[in-house]
């Protein structure tokens, strides 16, 4: 039976799991069902680090705006953005900077609904209900177009969102076409789950995702690096998230290194 929460939109059938949900709640978030609980265990089970490398992950996501603002970027897009938390895109870079535009993109109903509320009033931010591996549909949706300038360089964020895109969907050839829409200059940040460091556990999480909404497909650096075809990576290159300027924030140095991570320019 589906849980009766006001912020819920119509329609959701709640006993079906997602990725945004469980990392919501792997992240400490509230908006998050007992399906996505009863998997997000199963995660921790067999990952005891499991709540680390989301916030891992979600750390390497702010420095990595920090970056891009200290770069001269001023409006991003953010892919798979899931649903908000502390911590936000818009929170992080309009704190600096007001004008700052963002436009966030999800397919997940419940994120899409959550992000409409907090945006309420916010005349520079916006979210698109939308699937990223069609890149034409998310560049042409007009909130994308009334807030992104696309003459100006863009900040992209794919961040934690490639792990669910399976190889018969190409990853790297959905970071490609967003890579050759984007505007000299921008510069694009990508994050991926792997399995390098710990196989064994990761093939588990496989397993517990594999009936959700979203299963998991980890990959190695050796597939990973590839995603940066056609750009500049800037230093420190590709690397474990908490390796990524830790300078720029809380990295949770010598913590888990289960996520790769880097950000490219376009030139």
């Amino acid at each position: 039976m589906a849980e009766p929460f006001s912020w819920v939109p119509a329609g959701i059938n709640t006993d079906v799991p997602s990725a945004a949900r469980v990392y919501d709640f792997l992240l400490g978030g509230g908006h998050n069902f007992a399906s996505d609980r009863m998997v997000g265990d199963k995660v921790l089970q067999v990952l005891r680090d499991g709540r680390a490398i989301a916030a891992s992950n979600r750390s390497f996501m702010r420095r990595a705006v920090l970056l891009m603002m200290e770069q001269g970027i001023t409006q991003f897009l953010d892919l798979g953005s899931g649903i908000p938390t502390v911590g936000n895109v818009h929170e992080i870079v309009q704190q600096a900077n007001p004008d700052a535009r963002v436009v966030y993109v999800d397919y997940d109903e419940v994120a899409v609904s959550h992000s409409q509320l907090i945006l309420e009033g916010n005349d520079n931010a916006g979210v698109v209900q939308a699937d990223m591996c069609r890149p034409d549909d998310v560049l042409s949706d007009p909130v994308v177009k009334g807030l992104i300038d696309f003459s100006q360089p863009v900040g992209l964020l794919m961040v934690a969102v490639l792990h669910f895109v399976s190889d018969e969907k190409g990853p790297a050839d959905v970071v490609a076409r967003y890579r050759d829409a984007m505007p000299p200059g921008s510069l694009i940040a990508l994050s991926h789950l792997t399995a390098d460091f710990k196989p064994q556990e990761m093939g588990a999480v496989v397993e517990a995702m594999k009936h959700s909404r979203d299963p998991m497909y980890f990959r190695s650096l050796g597939e990973f690096e590839p995603m940066f075809a056609g750009m500049e990576v800037l230093q420190p290159g590709v690397v474990s998230a908490p390796q990524w300027h830790p300078e720029l924030g809380p990295a949770g140095e010598g913590g888990p290194a289960d996520v790769y991570v880097g950000i490219a320019r376009k030139d």
